[in-house]
């Protein structure tokens, strides 16, 4: 194991730019996380970890969660505090961290069940949100259709609480590609809007393959995204408040998306 007490180390460079880029995020395949619980989930999600990065510290206090950190790393490196405060993108760093590859999307898109779109969702704290609350709710895959926010930013990974490690996402750069592609895939389109939509309480899926489109957080859906939409669908609201935001709008779909299922598994 090498120890590493100058921030100038190639790989202490190159894990420092993963934090920063989306794009060479996409061009390596690889992404970093950082935290003790977040690099264990990492492990034992069954995430390929490239390299492990620790402090004497850390070693000390989070030698449980280091532990299948270490044994799962192709490399690991010793790294003195100045150099970890170099790849940490929180206020109180833990010390640990890891090159993670991205993690594959093993089922076809065809295969499953329902599915979220967000498209040009660009808040990672909303990203993030959603992906901890699909794999919650046990809705397993995803669709990032436009310009997303990129779901293995640092902020997306923690916000997701290890979901990022185990969701299926499929990528779309543009959103006519991705309506034809749920189309051929035998689902349902629906666009989720603030008003004028069946309400989201009723009966809308039973029966259907739910697609649910979910907008950007200031201009909502697309034009070309409503219009590919079959269906529009609504979430009664009581208040004065217009919309909801993002995460929250998400939550509300994805429980009533799978409440048939939900309520045949509890209380069946």
């Amino acid at each position: 194991m090498e120890t590493v007490t100058s921030r100038k180390h190639p790989e202490i460079q190159s894990a420092a730019a993963l934090q920063k880029s989306a794009e060479l995020r996409r061009e390596t395949g690889t992404f970093l996380a950082e935290g003790a619980r977040l690099c264990a989930d990492a492990a034992e999600s069954g995430v390929r970890i490239e390299r492990c990065f620790f402090t004497a510290e850390a070693e000390e206090k989070y030698g449980r969660y280091l532990e299948p950190v270490r044994k799962s790393a192709k490399e690991t490196f010793f790294v003195a505090p100045h150099v970890a405060e170099l790849l940490s993108d929180t206020r109180h760093p833990q010390g640990i961290f890891c090159v993670c590859a991205m993690p594959e999307t093993k089922r076809p898109l065809a295969d499953a069940p329902q599915t979220l779109v967000l498209e040009n969702v660009q808040d990672p704290s909303n990203v993030g949100g959603v992906l901890r609350t699909a794999e919650a709710l046990g809705v397993a895959d995803l669709c990032f259709a436009g310009a997303c926010c990129d779901p293995f930013s640092p902020k997306v990974v923690r916000g997701s609480m290890g979901a990022v490690f185990r969701l299926g996402m499929h990528f779309f750069p543009e959103t006519a590609p991705c309506a034809q592609v749920l189309e051929r895939a035998g689902f349902t389109l629906f666009a989720a809007a603030p008003a004028g939509g069946e309400p989201i309480t009723g009966p809308c899926f039973p029966g259907k393959k739910p697609a649910v489109w979910i907008g950007n957080e200031g201009n909502g859906l697309s034009e070309v995204a409503l219009a590919l939409c079959a269906r529009r669908v609504t979430i009664p609201m009581l208040g004065r408040a217009e919309s909801l935001n993002a995460s929250t709008a998400a939550a509300i779909v994805l429980w009533e998306m799978v409440r048939g299922e939900r309520e045949e598994k509890f209380d069946g």
